[in-house]
């Protein structure tokens, strides 16, 4: 079985936890027998590790010229090939003689480089709708160059391209939903978004929800039948030994961290508040916000009014083996999000031997069991929480064990075998 895959990030070029998660689950799908993933990225950089599957860069596909051989000489010719919608460009100029001529009114113009490729940026740019717009257009000519067997799409960001290439197929699409906008804004929905999620949810043969909270979304906000959507859970990568090496922080202070985006969804708010409220019974301790994104300067403002900024550190964006030194330091991990559908660093984190508390409205909490749960909001329990963990060592102690007993059956090859499971369902094999 050959499965189509479309992403917007994969490691080490990631600035969350999708391209994780991406990277997690084809690694799965690739140890299972008579798996074959190929998988396509807006942009690939050239260091992804393509060990165990075929990774595709948009960004490397001509979207109008062709090689073609004459077999009776070997001679090689190229010609350029202008489908019925799409007419690439190099320059403005080229742009505007193009749209002065009399066209068919369903052209599309699509500005490339001299080798007719289309330049994408790999990122969460200005020109992300535009970038979109364009994934689409390559994936319908990566659908018409490649055999599969089915389309999977991780996100909104790739619903349409996972679109574009169901039509270009007649392959069944699975949708794959790792947040909605509802989780991203706090409900404060951007339109265009949602619209874009709606038809990747109306267009899917099949749905994965990332947890039964994100389930219960797609149903709820989307209108999307109950019957379409399978929730399987994320897990985690095993720890490599390189990356457990003995990491001694430089202070004798216990240390608390807070690893994510700096943005509402995330809550930083109310980890810097019970910070505070921690702060006040103990001075043994230092709080780490690991990090960026939005909310970044409001933080370090909200840390600096609280009189605590001798005491809370930023790091910025973390990665790789960054991650695993700051797991190292780590006493307490905290992810107080406000609308978490699933949350793969808490299993990091109990992974690395580090206590987690984690927020009820998380799609992590409905598997875990030796994780502190609270409300995001609670910031007096949530400071209760860390000052028990930090001041109780037994209890430290049995939820690091405990802990990482538990993630270590959170493994990607059983999530990647209930993916296996959704695609024979739709293929009937």
């Amino acid at each position: 079985m050959k499965v189509l895959m479309f992403g917007w990030e994969f490691p080490p070029h990631i600035s969350g936890g999708l391209g994780t998660a991406c990277y997690g689950l084809t690694k799965g799908l690739a140890s299972l027998k008579n798996m074959e993933v190929l998988f396509v990225v807006p942009k690939a950089f050239g260091d992804e590790d393509q060990s165990e599957i075929q990774l595709i860069g948009a960004n490397k596909i001509p979207v109008a010229q062709k090689e073609f051989t004459f077999k009776e000489t070997g001679t090689k010719m190229d010609y350029l090939e202008v489908q019925s919608d799409v007419i690439p460009y190099l320059s403005e100029d080229e742009f505007w003689q193009l749209k002065n001529q009399i066209l068919p009114p369903k052209i599309k113009f699509i500005k490339t480089t001299e080798g007719l490729n289309i330049d994408f940026s790999g990122g969460y740019g200005i020109n992300l709708m535009e970038e979109i717009k364009n994934y689409a257009v390559v994936a319908e000519i990566i659908a018409r160059q490649n055999n599969f067997n089915l389309v999977h799409a991780h996100d909104w960001l790739a619903y349409p391209a996972g679109i574009a290439a169901k039509k270009a197929s007649g392959k069944p699409l699975v949708i794959h939903v790792h947040a909605t906008d509802f989780d991203r804004s706090g409900g404060n929905v951007n339109p265009t978004v949602y619209a874009i999620e709606r038809e990747g949810m109306e267009m899917a043969d099949k749905i994965i929800a990332v947890s039964n909270f994100t389930r219960q979304t797609v149903i709820e906000k989307y209108n999307i039948p109950p019957e379409k959507i399978v929730t399987i859970y994320n897990a985690v990568e095993p720890v490599s030994k390189e990356s457990q090496s003995n990491f001694k922080k430089g202070v004798n202070e216990k240390l608390v961290t807070f690893l994510g985006r700096i943005t509402l969804q995330k809550g930083p708010e109310y980890f810097i508040e019970a910070a505070h409220l921690v702060l006040k019974k103990t001075d043994n301790v230092r709080f780490v916000m690991a990090g960026s994104g939005d909310k970044m300067n409001e933080m370090v403002e909200r840390v600096a009014q609280l009189g605590m900024a001798d005491k809370f550190h930023f790091t910025g964006f973390l990665k790789g083996d960054d991650v695993n030194r700051m797991f190292q330091m780590t006493d307490v991990f905290v992810m107080p999000s406000v609308s978490e559908p699933f949350g793969i660093v808490p299993l990091e984190a109990m992974q690395a031997d580090v206590p987690v508390i984690i927020s009820n409205q998380s799609g992590v909490s409905e598997i875990l069991n030796h994780a502190i749960k609270i409300d995001f909001w609670d910031t007096f329990a949530m400071a209760d929480s860390i000052y028990g963990l930090l001041t109780y060592p037994a209890l430290a102690r049995f939820l690091k064990k405990s802990g990482k007993q538990e993630v270590g059956g959170l493994k990607w090859h059983h999530s990647a075998r209930h993916v296996q499971h959704v695609y024979k369902s739709l293929l009937n094999v």
